[in-house]
This record gives structure tokens, C-alpha cells and sequence, in this order.
């Protein structure tokens, strides 16, 4: 082989060498997180997760990707929870209530009748108490990056409409395995039974339990219409969503990354709680058509917030009086003004 052949031959191969390694740093580079969670992927939840998953995409350039898996197909809310401390799952959602045992302080959000609309929940979950709590996540191996809304929480059940606070008496109900949730409906006559989200249109149909509460947006993309006849519009209680990152999977991001991170759920929490608005209207119309719906009279709604408002004290105490007079404080503010 000539000298000039082998000169060619030699730069051919640094060239494939210098492309194969830049191919190797950009898969380096590239990244794809998991991101699961209890709900269906047409609620606004899952809605809010794919425009999260897609602004990631797009402002990180490619480099960064989510993919999302709804539905409880990774596991429970519980086990996606311990999935992201221990570092195996990258992100998930759930409900303020379920943070309990990470941080009990976190049941104040969780306070029977606490919110009067949708602008007082979100005014507290966007301001400056949220974030502290939030904040407190970290020690716990997990990133706050904000708290969407699932909405006001109504009952459903298979035996009679609720008018008045007589006719939960005695109703066997799922709740959400939180202390707060499974006090309140003791004090309002009901037999609370804790579950996780997964098992409950299997305990309706088999009517291993009268009925449930969820916002409207949950209970029709659940399809509870199909084991539950009545639907009584209380209100009760409001959820939020705090989403959840793993810290091990921040830790391991460059800061220029966490911003995506961050900028992205800022931007689809935003989204998700617009279509959550626009679903709550529409699915009640929708819910009526196999549904027997009915709106609970102020008075006894007033009748029920009586009922609770021993819970109230009792979690009050338990969350510290300190914080819980915060909250009172900052929500008179807000109806002041």
C-alpha cells in the first residue's frame, strides 16, 4: 500500500472513530424519565403530564424526554411515592393527603369546606406556605415542583342521593388512605374504607362499598357512572396535586436542565388546571345523561361543615396550631381583598 493510500486509510478510520464517539456523547446526552400516576390519561391530569412531557422536549432541545405511564400500570400511588424516593422512578402526582406520612403538616391543605373556589386553593397552593412545605419534601428524597388541582371532591354512591348530612349516615365510602379524610367522614356518619385508587371501580361493582368521593373530572374518566347512580354535587374537600420528582434524578441534572425541569411544570400547571375548570363544567352536563345528579342546599352544607369542624380542631392541633392559624390568616386576607 502506498504512502498515500495509507494516509487515507488512516484518516478514514479517525474519521469513523471521531463519529462513532460523537454519536456515543450524544446518547450520553439524551435522557428519557418515567413519569407515572393513578388517573386516566384523558383527565386533565394526564392531559397536564403531556404537555409537561412536551414542553421538557422542547426546551431542552431533544435532550431531555418524558415519557408517561397513567393509569397505575407502574403501581399505586403509595408505590410510585416510594419508587421516586428510592430513585427508580423519575416522577409522579398524587394527592396532598397521601403526603401525610412524609410530612403530616401537609393534611392542611386537606381541611373539610377550607375552600370557599378554585381561586382561594390556588392562591394557598402557589404562595408562600405551600413552598415551604414543599421545600420539606427534600429531606424526604423528593422535589416539590409545584401543586396541580384535581378539584372539589363530591360523593358518589349506589344506594340514595345525599341532600342532607343524614344520608351519609351508614354509607360503606372509599377514601383516601390519609387520617383527615378517614376522621371526616366518621364525623359525618360513614363507614370509611380506605383504598387505593386502583381498587375502587372493582370494589363499586362488586359492591364491596356503597360509593367513593372524587372530583367530577375523576369520576367520569373513571367510568363510575357505569357502578354508581347518584352523584351528589358537596364539595367537601378540595385536592390538590403536588408533582413530584425524584432528588436523586435532580441531583444527577445540570442546573441548566432543572430549569427545563422547572419552567416545564410551572407552564403545563397552568394548562392543567385550565382544563380541569373547563372538564368540571362540562362533565357534570355529561354525568347527568346517566346519572341522577343533585346540588346539597347551602343550609345543609352548613349542617355538614358543622359536623367536621371537630376534625377541623383535632388536625388543626396535629399539623400545629402555628400553621394552621397561617392559613386562617391568609384566607381571610384573601376574602378581604
Amino acid at each position: 500500500m502506498t504512502k498515500g493510500l495509507l494516509a487515507r486509510h488512516a484518516l478514514g478510520c479517525f474519521a469513523g472513530l471521531a463519529l462513532f464517539a460523537a454519536t456515543l456523547t450524544a446518547q450520553a446526552q439524551e435522557r428519557t424519565l418515567k413519569f407515572a400516576f393513578s388517573l386516566a390519561k384523558d383527565h386533565p391530569i394526564g392531559l397536564g403530564a403531556q404537555k409537561f412531557a412536551d414542553l421538557v422536549a422542547a426546551k431542552s432541545g431533544g435532550k431531555l424526554k418524558v415519557s408517561i405511564f397513567p393509569n397505575a400500570v407502574l403501581g399505586s400511588d403509595p408505590q410510585n411515592l416510594s419508587a421516586v424516593r428510592g430513585g427508580t422512578l423519575d416522577f409522579t402526582i398524587m394527592a396532598t393527603g397521601l403526603l401525610a406520612g412524609l410530612n403530616k403538616e401537609f393534611m392542611v391543605f386537606d381541611f373539610p369546606f377550607l375552600f370557599r373556589d378554585f381561586k382561594e386553593a390556588y392562591a394557598l397552593s402557589d404562595g408562600q406556605i405551600a413552598k415551604s412545605l414543599l421545600g420539606k419534601l427534600d429531606e424526604q428524597g423528593v422535589v416539590g415542583l409545584g401543586i396541580w388541582d384535581l378539584g372539589f371532591r363530591n360523593i358518589t354512591n349506589s344506594r340514595r342521593p345525599i341532600g342532607r348530612p343524614d344520608d351519609i349516615a351508614g354509607l360503606k365510602l372509599r377514601v383516601i388512605a390519609s387520617p383527615i379524610y378517614i376522621e371526616t367522614f366518621k364525623a359525618l356518619g360513614a363507614n370509611p374504607v380506605p383504598m387505593t385508587f386502583g381498587e375502587v371501580y372493582g370494589a363499586l361493582e362488586s359492591r364491596a362499598i356503597d360509593g367513593q368521593d372524587n372530583p367530577v373530572a375523576v369520576i367520569e374518566t373513571a367510568r363510575f357512572a357505569e357502578v354508581q347512580k347518584y352523584l351528589s354535587l358537596t364539595r367537601h374537600l378540595y385536592t390538590g396535586m403536588p408533582l413530584l420528582m425524584s432528588k436523586k434524578t435532580w441531583d444527577s441534572l445540570s442546573s441548566e436542565q432543572r430549569g427545563v425541569i422547572q419552567s416545564a411544570a410551572d407552564e403545563a400547571k397552568a394548562e392543567e388546571r385550565k382544563a380541569l375548570q373547563t372538564q368540571e363544567v362540562e362533565a357534570i352536563d355529561r354525568l347527568k345523561k346517566s346519572m341522577q345528579v343533585n346540588e346539597v342546599p347551602a343550609a345543609e352544607l352548613d349542617r355538614m361543615r358543622e359536623k367536621v369542624q371537630p376534625v377541623v380542631a383535632k388536625f388543626a392541633s396535629e399539623v400545629g396550631e402555628p400553621l394552621a392559624k397561617q392559613v386562617s390568616d391568609e384566607l381571610a386576607r384573601l376574602r378581604a381583598n
